[in-house]
C-alpha cells in the first residue's frame, strides 16, 4: 500500500524547526501526527466514537501523555520494567493539553473522544511537554472530529530582560519566568507556570510574547488540514431537545432564579435549597399526563433548569453587581487563620476563608526522605513535595476514597509551584520538607487556600521563608452582545462553574510567584486581562495582611519534636574513614548515637549531613564523626589507648587510627630503664603530640610533659 505522506514545518525565529508529518503512523486512528523537534519526536493520536452514549451530557474525552523510556534509550526502574500509571509530570501534562482543547469542542457533541500523545525520541535539549498540545490539535486537525481548533501551546521564559520560546533546559535555569501558554489565532485559552515575583507587567508581556508564536503554530495546521483534505467534518446528533419545554421552563423559573439570585444568601446550602426548592416547584405544577402522551423528560428539565440558573445568576452579578453571597466584586470572604494546631506535627495550619478550609502539615525529613525521580526525561531526587487531598466530605458528599486523581495532582502541583521558590536552598535548607494539604471544607478556591496554609505551616515549622505567598482565584462574567463585564475576586464554585474565566494567581508583596488561568470565552482583551491581575494583586495584598495577623515571620527555632541537623565538610579522602569498611562505622556513629548521618561527595568535598531528634543524640554524632576526621595537632592532649609494647616504649592509638609512639624516655621526668610493668595493652593514657615528623608522617608522643616536673637535689 502506498504511503500519502504530508508533511508541514514551522521556522522557529532562533533558526530551529518544528516538523508535522501525517500519513505515516497509525492511520486506523481518526488522527495521527508525529511531531518533531530536533531529536525529539511526539506521536499523537485521537479517535472518536460516532455515536454518543445515551444519556451523556458532556464530553467524555480523555487525554494520556506518556514518555516512553526506549525514547531516551532507559530501561524503566521497579519490578516489572516496564512502563506502569502515568507519573504526576504526565498527568500534569495531559491536564495542560486538556484544558487548551476541551473548550473547542461544540458544545452539543458528547461522543467518547480519547487522545493519545507519547514520547518515542527524545532529545536532552528539547522540552517535549511544549509541543503536546500542538501535536494533539494536529492530531484533530486531520481528522474530521468536529474542533474548534487549530490551537498550539508554547513555552516562555523571561530572563536577562528577554522574552524566549521553547527555550532548552540549560536557557530556564535562573530564568525569573517560565509559563505555558496555550491559545487559537485569535484568542489565549490557557496560562500556567511559576515566576520568580515578577510583576504583572512581565507576565502579561511573557502571554503576548508566546500568542505571536502561537499564531504561527496554527497556520502550519492549517495548512496541514487543508493538504489533507480534512476542511469538512463528520456530522452527528448527540441532543435531542423539546423547544417548547425549554420555553416554558424559563418562563415559568427565570424570574423566580434570579430574584433569589440577587438576595446574597452567603449560604451554600442554603442557596441551592432554595434553587432547588424553584426547580421542584415547577416540576410540580406540571399537567397529569394522559394515558398515550409523553411525560416530559427530567434529564430535559435538569438542563433546561441549569441554563436557566446560570443565565439568571450572570445577568443579575452584570445588572446589581452584587454576586451570590452579596459580596462585593472585588470583595474577599472573611479569613481565619490558626497555627500551631496540630501538636505532633513539625508544623501545622488551619486556613479557612468562607465556606473554603484547609488543615496543613509540615514534616521535616532527611536526605533518605527524598523523593527519587526516574523518568524518560529526568533523573534525580526531589526534596520539597506538596500534596494535596480533597475528600468528599468537603463538599457534603458521599464517595469512595480511591486517591489522589488528575485534579488533586494539578491543584498540589500549582500550590507547590507557588511556594517553591520561597524556601531556603542549599546549605540553608538541610531538610527535605513534605506539605499536606487536606481540604476540609471546601466551596472555591481550595487550591489557594492551600497556599496560604502552606505558608503559615512553613513558617510555624521554623522553615525561613523568604517571604509568605498568598494566592486568591478570580473570576469574570461577560455579555458580548452589550460589553458589560464584572471581575470577580475570591470566586465560590457556582462562579467559577458559570463564569467565563478561573484566574489563580499566587505571590508574595514583591510579585507574582505562580498562576493558572482558563479562558471560557473568545476575545478577552489585554487590557481585562490587566484589570483582572491588579485586582488579583489587591485581593492578594489583602489576604497577605490576614495571613500576618496570625503570623507575620517564620518561627526563631524548630519544635523540640523536629530534627535537627548539622552539615559538615571534610576532605573526600576522610569519606571512607567515616563510612568503614562496608559501613561500619556509619552504622556504629547510628545506632549508638540515635542519629541519621548521610555522607555524599560535592565539588571534591565530603558533605556530611547529621540528623538527630534531640540535643544529646547530635552531640554524640558529631563527636564521633569529629574524632574520626580531625587532623592531629602538634601541641594538642589527647587521651589515647596503648595498643602495643615495645622495648623501647609503646604505641598509643591517640586518635581513631592514628597510632605515635611514647619513647620510653618520655614517659616519666624520671629514668625509666625497660617497659616491664610501666604499662598495659589497653591502658588509658593522656599524651601530648609533640612532633610529625615532615617526612614520614610518623607521630611522637610524650607523657613526662603533662606531668610536674621534679626539682633537683641540692
Amino acid at each position: 500500500m502506498s504511503l500519502n505522506v504530508v508533511t508541514k514545518s514551522i521556522a522557529l525565529a532562533d533558526g530551529r524547526e518544528i516538523t508535522i508529518e501525517t500519513g505515516k503512523l497509525a492511520k486506523q486512528a481518526d488522527g495521527s501526527v508525529v511531531v518533531r523537534m530536533g531529536n525529539a519526536m511526539l506521536l499523537a493520536t485521537v479517535v472518536s466514537n460516532k455515536e454518543a452514549r445515551e444519556g451523556v451530557d458532556f464530553l467524555p474525552m480523555s487525554v494520556d501523555y506518556q514518555e516512553k523510556f526506549a525514547s531516551a534509550g532507559k530501561i524503566p526502574g521497579g519490578f516489572l520494567k516496564r512502563e506502569a500509571r502515568l507519573s504526576d509530570m504526565e498527568i500534569l501534562i495531559s491536564r495542560l493539553v486538556d484544558r487548551a482543547l476541551r473548550p473547542l469542542f461544540p458544545d452539543d457533541y458528547h461522543a467518547e473522544t480519547q487522545i493519545m500523545i507519547s514520547l518515542i525520541s527524545a532529545d536532552k535539549n528539547v522540552l517535549p511537554d511544549a509541543l503536546a498540545a500542538l501535536a494533539a490539535s494536529a492530531a484533530l486537525s486531520v481528522s474530521d472530529i468536529p474542533f474548534g481548533g487549530p490551537i498550539s501551546e508554547v513555552r516562555v521564559i523571561f530572563k536577562a530582560g528577554e522574552y524566549l520560546i521553547n527555550p532548552t533546559p540549560t536557557q530556564i535555569e535562573e530564568a525569573d519566568l517560565e509559563m505555558i501558554i496555550a491559545g487559537t489565532i485569535d484568542n489565549i485559552l490557557m496560562v500556567e507556570g511559576e515566576l520568580n515575583e515578577v510583576s504583572e507587567e512581565v507576565m502579561i508581556g511573557a502571554i503576548k510574547a508566546g500568542h505571536e508564536a502561537i499564531k504561527d503554530h496554527c497556520k502550519v495546521q492549517l495548512e496541514l488540514t487543508e493538504a489533507v483534505g480534512k476542511t469538512v467534518k463528520r456530522e452527528y446528533s448527540h441532543e435531542t431537545h423539546d423547544e417548547g419545554l425549554k420555553a416554558d421552563v424559563k418562563a415559568k423559573t427565570y424570574d423566580k432564579v434570579y430574584a433569589v439570585a440577587s438576595e446574597g444568601i452567603a449560604d451554600k446550602a442554603l442557596r441551592k435549597e432554595k434553587f432547588g426548592a424553584i426547580k421542584q416547584e415547577y416540576i410540580d405544577s406540571l399537567p397529569e399526563v394522559a394515558e398515550g402522551e409523553e411525560t416530559p423528560s427530567e434529564f430535559l428539565i435538569d438542563k433546561y433548569f441549569h441554563d436557566v440558573e446560570k443565565e439568571a445568576i450572570r445577568n443579575s452579578v452584570l445588572d446589581n453587581r452584587i454576586r451570590l453571597d452579596g459580596r462585593k466584586l472585588n470583595e474577599v470572604r472573611h479569613i481565619w487563620s490558626e497555627v500551631d494546631y496540630l501538636p505532633g506535627a513539625h508544623g501545622s495550619a488551619v486556613f479557612t476563608r468562607g465556606e473554603t478550609q484547609s488543615l496543613t502539615t509540615v514534616t521535616l525529613g532527611t536526605k533518605m526522605d527524598q523523593q527519587m525521580i526516574d523518568s524518560a526525561m529526568n533523573s534525580g531526587y526531589n526534596k520539597f513535595m506538596l500534596h494535596y487531598n480533597f475528600p468528599a466530605f468537603s463538599t457534603g458528599e458521599a464517595r469512595p476514597n480511591r486517591g489522589p486523581g488528575r485534579r488533586e495532582i494539578g491543584h498540589g502541583n500549582l500550590a507547590l509551584r507557588a511556594l517553591k521558590r520561597m524556601i531556603p536552598q542549599g546549605d540553608e535548607n538541610p531538610y527535605t520538607i513534605r506539605v499536606v494539604s487536606d481540604i476540609l471544607e471546601s466551596n472555591g478556591s481550595s487550591s489557594m487556600a492551600t497556599v496560604c496554609a502552606g505558608s503559615l505551616a512553613l513558617m510555624d515549622a521554623g522553615i525561613k521563608l523568604k517571604s509568605p505567598v498568598s494566592g486568591i482565584a478570580m473570576g469574570m462574567i461577560s455579555d458580548p452582545e452589550t460589553g458589560k463585564y464584572a471581575i470577580l475576586s475570591d470566586i465560590l464554585g457556582d462562579e467559577d462553574h458559570l463564569g467565563d474565566m478561573d484566574f489563580k494567581v499566587t505571590g508574595t508583596d514583591k510579585g507574582i510567584t505562580a498562576c493558572q488561568m482558563d479562558i471560557k470565552v473568545d476575545g478577552l482583551s489585554y487590557e481585562v486581562l490587566t484589570e483582572a491581575l491588579m485586582q488579583a494583586k489587591e485581593g492578594r495584598e489583602h489576604i497577605l495582611n490576614e495571613i500576618r495577623k496570625t503570623l507575620s515571620e517564620s518561627r526563631e527555632d524548630l519544635k523540640p519534636h523536629a530534627p535537627r541537623s548539622f552539615t559538615m565538610k571534610i576532605e573526600k579522602e576522610l569519606i571512607g574513614a567515616v563510612i568503614g569498611p562496608g559501613g561500619k562505622i556509619i552504622q556504629e556513629i547510628q545506632n549508638e548515637s540515635g542519629a541519621t548521618v548521610v555522607i555524599e561527595e560535592v565539588d571534591g568535598k565530603g558533605i556530611i549531613s547529621v540528623f538527630a531528634v534531640d540535643g544529646d543524640s547530635m552531640a554524640d554524632a558529631i563527636r564521633r564523626i569529629k574524632n574520626i576526621v580531625a587532623q592531629p595537632e602538634v601541641g594538642e592532649t589527647y587521651t589515647g589507648k596503648v595498643k602495643s609494647i615495645m622495648p623501647f616504649g609503646a604505641f598509643i592509638e591517640f586518635m581513631p587510627g592514628k597510632d605515635g609512639l611514647l619513647h620510653i624516655s618520655e614517659i616519666k621526668w624520671e629514668r625509666v630503664e625497660k617497659m616491664d610493668g610501666i604499662m598495659e595493652v589497653g591502658e588509658e593514657v593522656k599524651v601530648k603530640l609533640t612532633e610529625i615528623d615532615p617526612k614520614t608522617g610518623k607521630f611522637r608522643l610524650s607523657r613526662k610533659v603533662l606531668l610536674p616536673k621534679p626539682e633537683k637535689a641540692e
